[in-house]
């Protein structure tokens, strides 16, 4: 598992590189394709604007009426002096034109600009509004076609030439809009794969972790149930003995060494059952209105000679005005045993136990306090997970499953109750808890 894990990680975040790489390239090609596109769809659109405008609408002359014979002069004017397509054509009717023709080209939404010059008669010129402030922009595009009036294009009339100049402003802006739904998806993809890259990660840490939890817990299990296991199995030679059994005294010594390491094994199983029950969520609770500070004596008074076996002090100050509380009071009595438990267990020389009470509000507040080995972050952040055991270096001398504080994190929640971790590596914990108060 070692081995498997970083090079599992390492392929998998590889493949995430290598995605998000191809995705770019592929917006990039995309971008330059609609920009392709785009311009292919524009110069379409400005050719037939151009051919639109060079048609012929009609001339200078609205007095003149159709079916009427033209005069000489009238002839002379009308082949020398052909009206201009900004003579023919509003500033609103070109505009008109270029939409008409844009929308069949599709494009539908794309801002313009227009202007028309005249090389012809200096100084003529037909433009829209904002033609010449959007020209300062760098991200429009322009395109420049040349016009030329119908009405003189045989060879003895003078050519009028005209050019159009079409220009989008904010082009490269509309064609990023043009793409929303794609990058959107894309990067949508993207921060799904990441995600899920992440979970994947953190889930092998985790299944890692739990397999390093599961390894501790069998060798912990292992020993506990050897020990007792031995003692048996010697009492049990010393039984088939003859200088023993034909004696009372050592045969009741033995038989009660028997019965009490079977009673520590019986124990042990059923800690391990109750985490079971606990995680099946069948544990019933028989709440109760009761005064917790007999429960916290009864709890001190089993507790009292593992203190009294390391020559420790146990300090109690039950100073709360108010202790009723709706509790079970099998399993209110083993949460606080537990943590007294826990502060022998982790202690050092000159052990010194606090335990205090106080109310406020409708909180019933308990504080544990040892001068213990104390823990870091880390292991005050994971102590309530079931099977964590803290690592205590060079010390081998603490047993246990690593249940005890699992169970009483998951009997403070079943009472409604909350518990809180502080500690100092070699200065020792503190546990606060607090409880409803009984209406």
């Amino acid at each position: 598992m070692k081995k498997i894990f970083p090079i599992i990680t390492i392929l998998i975040l590889l493949s995430l590189l290598g995605l998000i790489f191809f995705q770019i390239l592929w917006l990039k090609s995309s971008l330059e394709s609609q920009e392709q596109k785009f311009h292919e769809h524009l110069t379409m659109a400005i050719y037939d604007v151009s051919q639109k405008l060079s048609e012929e609408k009609g001339n200078l002359m609205p007095l003149i009426k159709k079916n009427r014979p033209l005069f000489p002069s009238e002839k002379l004017q009308m082949e020398f002096f052909a009206p201009t397509i900004m003579q023919r054509f509003t500033r609103d009717e070109i505009k008109q034109i270029i939409r008409k023709v844009f929308d069949k080209q599709s494009l539908q939404k794309v801002p313009f600009e227009f202007s028309i010059s005249s090389f012809s008669i200096v100084g003529e010129e037909l433009v829209s509004e904002n033609f010449y402030r959007m020209q300062k922009d760098t991200n429009n595009i322009q395109k420049v076609i040349a016009l030329e009036s119908p009405s003189a294009s045989n060879s003895e009339g003078i050519s009028q030439e005209e050019v159009l100049t079409i220009l989008i402003p904010h082009a490269k802006s509309y064609i990023w809009q043009s793409m929303t739904w794609f990058i959107t998806g894309s990067v949508l993809f993207t921060i799904i794969i990441m995600c899920a890259f992440f979970f994947t990660v953190r889930a092998l840490i985790k299944q890692k972790k739990l397999s390093e939890i599961k390894s501790d817990f069998i060798n912990n299990m292992t020993h506990e149930f050897k020990t007792p296991l031995a003692t048996i199995s010697l009492a049990v030679d010393a039984l088939k003995n003859d200088k023993v059994s034909g004696n009372k005294e050592k045969m009741d010594y033995f038989t009660g060494i028997i019965k009490e390491e079977n009673k520590r094994m019986n124990k042990q199983v059923e800690t391990i059952l109750q985490a079971a029950l606990l995680d099946k969520q069948e544990v019933q609770l028989n709440l109760k209105a009761l005064h917790a500070h007999e429960l916290i004596n009864s709890a001190l008074n089993n507790i009292h000679l593992q203190v009294e076996e390391k020559q420790g002090m146990l300090e109690t100050h039950l100073g709360a005005a108010k202790d009723l509380l709706m509790v079970d009071e099998v399993h209110f009595t083993n949460l606080v045993s537990n943590l007294l438990d826990n502060a022998v267990k982790y202690s050092k020389e000159n052990l010194k136990i606090i335990l205090s009470t106080s109310s406020a509000g409708n909180q019933f507040k308990i504080k544990i306090e040892d001068n213990g080995i104390g823990m870091n972050k880390e292991t005050v952040s994971r102590i309530f997970e079931k099977f964590y055991r803290a690592h205590t270096g060079n010390l081998h001398n603490v047993k246990g499953f690593g249940l005890g504080l699992s169970y009483v994190k998951t009997m403070v929640d079943a009472h409604h109750g909350s518990i809180k971790a502080e500690s100092t590596p070699g200065k020792g914990t503190i546990f606060h808890l607090s409880f409803p108060l009984a209406k």
